[in-house]
Order: C-alpha cells, then structure tokens, then sequence
C-alpha cells in the first residue's frame, strides 16, 4: 500500500511539474512575442541596425513560429486528464462557433495588407519604417468589436474540448490577449492620437456588446481624418 501511495504521489508530482512548464513555456512565449513588437525594441534596432529593419517584421513572424514549437510541444505531449467534453447539442454549437470564428478570421483578411503583415513589402522596398502605417481605417469587422482576430481566438480557444493542459494553455493565451490588447492600444493611441481615442471610447475590445458598435457612416467620419484632432 505504500509503494502505491508513493507511486500516486510520484505521478500527481509530475503531472504538476509539467504544468508548470506548460505555463512557464507560453508565458515565455508570449512575453517575448510582445517584447519584440514593442516600440522600444524596434527603435533600438533601428538605431544599431538600420540595415537590419527591412528585414525585421520577416524576422520576427520566422521566430514566432520557431518559438512556438517548445510550448506547443509541451502541451501535446502531456495534455493532463480530460476535464470537459462538448457533447450532444453543445458540442455541435461549440463546433458551430469555433467554425464560425475560423470562417470570420478567414473573411477578415480581405482588410488586411498581407505583404505588410508577413513583411515581405518592407523588405521589397528597403523600408525601414518602424512605427507602421500611419493610415486609420475601421473595417466591417471593426465597427464591432476593436480586436476581431483576438475575438475569434477566444472564441476558438474557449470551444474546444478541454484537457488540464489545453486549459492551463486557454487561460494564459486569454491572459496574453487581454494585457496584449492594452498595449497594442496604446501604440494605437500614440500613431492615431484622439481619433483611435474616440474610437476606444465608442467600440468593445475583445467581445462585441450590444451599443457599443458603430454605424458604417460613424466608422466613416472616425476614419476621415480632421485637421481638429490630434
């Protein structure tokens, strides 16, 4: 009986210290992510090096993927005991949502620069700009809700069948979305100023709520831009 205990108590250890190292790992992960997309970071290069920069949004999507593999690794390997499963009814409306948010991630992309975001356009033309487009546009998806990608995430994350790693995976990439939102925001508010300010103020961050969403005439006069903001 106490060799049983002790081999419980072996195994209830190591299930533990691989969750700590599925935290530790994305946790990582993703301080890093953000670390390398902070302005701080990019104006430093830029000012080491300026010939590196065209090459620096390329770079920075190559090592996010890189990156991604020990974490990812982790949480496959030791899932953990199963702790819900989506079944009958609610697991084809979880299916149903998580198809849905893939669908909508999919139709997003018609608003988005895809050269400028792999950064292929910044390495054709040698630019070493490092504060993004000064342009402020508010899409379909936009006057709903400020971060539709980030929406469509949690949508996706918080649909699927959970095990004790993929939960302790949902709840530390929700946590990265919600504190990465805010310091996206601020990048936002320092390129844009009152306009993205006033579109803050008027449209949800993460999930869409009921009046606080824009008519496409109101996305419109935020998106024209007024020699009266700053």
């Amino acid at each position: 009986m106490a060799r049983l205990r002790h081999g419980a108590l072996f195994f209830r250890m190591q299930a533990f210290i691989h969750l700590c190292l599925i935290i530790l790992t994305w946790s990582a992960y993703f301080a890093l992510h953000s670390a390398l997309a902070s302005a701080g970071v990019k104006h430093w290069l830029a000012q080491r090096f300026p010939a590196f920069m065209p090459l620096y949004r390329v770079t920075y999507n190559l090592l996010a993927l890189i990156f991604l593999i020990p974490p990812s690794l982790l949480t496959l390997i030791y899932p953990g005991p199963e702790l819900w499963r989506w079944r009958g009814p609610l697991g084809w409306l979880a299916d149903g949502l998580a198809l849905a948010a893939v669908a909508g991630f999919v139709w997003s992309l018609r608003y988005y620069d895809g050269m400028n975001f792999l950064g292929l356009r910044q390495w054709r033309d040698q630019s070493a700009n490092v504060d993004g487009s000064a342009q402020f546009t508010i899409s379909s998806l936009h006057r709903y809700v400020r971060h539709p990608w980030y929406f469509f995430m949690l949508v996706i994350l918080w649909t699927r069948d959970m095990t004790a790693g993929g939960l302790v995976f949902a709840v530390v990439a929700t946590l990265y979305l919600v504190i990465g939102s805010r310091y996206e925001e601020e990048k936002l508010i320092a390129l844009h100023g009152n306009r993205y300010v006033d579109y803050r103020a008027r449209v949800a961050g993460l999930i869409p709520r009921r009046g606080r969403t824009l008519t496409e005439a109101e996305a419109r006069q935020l998106s024209t831009p007024d020699k009266t903001r700053t």
